[in-house]
């Protein structure tokens, strides 16, 4: 390979779809951590290979009560592939310990203990040395419907638990990333979204995670059709309109961005297990996604006059819901880690 090809954003893989939507009654199986390590270190492209892996701080994959040893041996096995970690999700939601961010005080406080046990394994992590960039990913926890009962009463409750979160964050080093998800009250969407994170007004340390097949779905106006960019009806033969309508969402988001997915869409909504009715994430190569990565990626990655942000040091593919048996082929992550190469020739950097 040529020494000038560029190296940076770092390359990862998300370890979370061996979890989410998995493991529930009648579901499919939980993956295991050790095999999607060991599914992302074998990948390879042209001499290419992932750099490291984000983390679900989540039992079985990483417990978010684990003791100093336990994060120890995390940090040798992820090292022992050849990895890096990078940025890690607290499990704040009500059925993995936490609760919702505009709900009663205690849930609130609930969802704030969850982010500190999240940000103190991940400053444990970056003292271990296998963690050297990365955010904490949170989300409200609630749902748009009860969101909806008092739009603007919620939107101060989620606004002030992500500010007492934020004092959190601060105080061990990290910063938070709220991914824009339409299954998300007060995160569904894009103009809500800008809203709740002027009024958490915590620039620095609360910002955005955007994810290329959730924010996607902020353009078509899932869950908030008055905030639809896309023409009702559209059949996606104009690439220009779809261009122009990633360019206002940009706009609006980019500044606030500080994590980034790269990720294909059908434009469909999807759930599995507890995780329902979101954007549905599809392999690179799937004929009916309606994504041309490495294009769009553009609008997330260069500004408004087309430069390099080189404002994240990693980014992350995020495949959710895979079935099982796609996930063990090796193929799959060849195709996933070429389009992510793509990503970084593209729009990347070098140093």
């Amino acid at each position: 390979m040529s020494s000038s090809r560029n190296n940076f954003p770092k390359l990862h893989n998300a370890s979370w779809p061996g979890v989410v939507g998995k493991g529930s009654p009648g579901g499919e199986p939980i993956i295991e951590l050790d095999t999607m390590l060991k599914l992302t270190a074998a990948a390879e492209v042209d001499g290419v290979k992932f750099d490291g892996v984000d983390v679900f701080l989540f039992a079985p994959h990483c417990d978010i009560d684990s003791s100093d040893d336990d994060l120890k041996r995390l940090a040798d096995k992820v090292t022992s592939y050849n990895l890096k970690i990078g940025s890690v999700v607290a499990p704040v939601w009500p059925p993995t310990g936490g609760g919702s961010a505009m709900g009663t005080e205690a849930e609130r406080n609930q969802f704030v203990e969850q982010v500190r046990k999240g940000c103190r394994i991940a400053k444990r992590l970056r003292e271990l040395g296998v963690r050297p960039y990365g955010i904490v990913r949170i989300d409200s926890a609630s749902g748009p419907a009860d969101w909806a009962k008092d739009p603007e009463g919620s939107q101060k409750l989620i606004a002030d638990t992500f500010r007492r979160a934020a004092d959190v964050a601060q105080d061990h080093g990290e910063r938070l990333a709220a991914e824009g998800e339409i299954c998300w009250g007060g995160m569904h969407s894009w103009k809500r979204m800008v809203q709740l994170l002027e009024m958490t007004d915590r620039p620095g340390v609360v910002g955005f995670q955007a994810d290329m097949a959730h924010t996607l779905l902020y353009t078509l106006g899932y869950n908030a059709p008055e905030d639809r960019i896309l023409p009702e009806n559209w059949n996606w033969s104009d690439p220009k309109v779809l261009d122009d309508a990633l360019a206002t969402l940009t706009a609006a988001l980019r500044p606030w961005t500080i994590d980034f997915h790269v990720a294909q869409n059908d434009a469909t909504v999807k759930g599995s297990g507890s995780h329902d009715k979101t954007g549905k994430h599809c392999l690179p190569t799937d004929p009916n996604g309606k994504l041309s990565i490495a294009h769009h990626a553009r609008h997330w990655l260069r500004d408004s006059y087309g430069n390099p942000l080189r404002k994240y040091r990693h980014i992350c593919w995020d495949g959710c819901m895979f079935p099982n048996d796609t996930m063990m082929l090796p193929g799959t992550w060849n195709s996933i880690l070429k389009e992510m190469i793509a990503v970084r020739d593209q729009h990347g950097w070098y140093e």
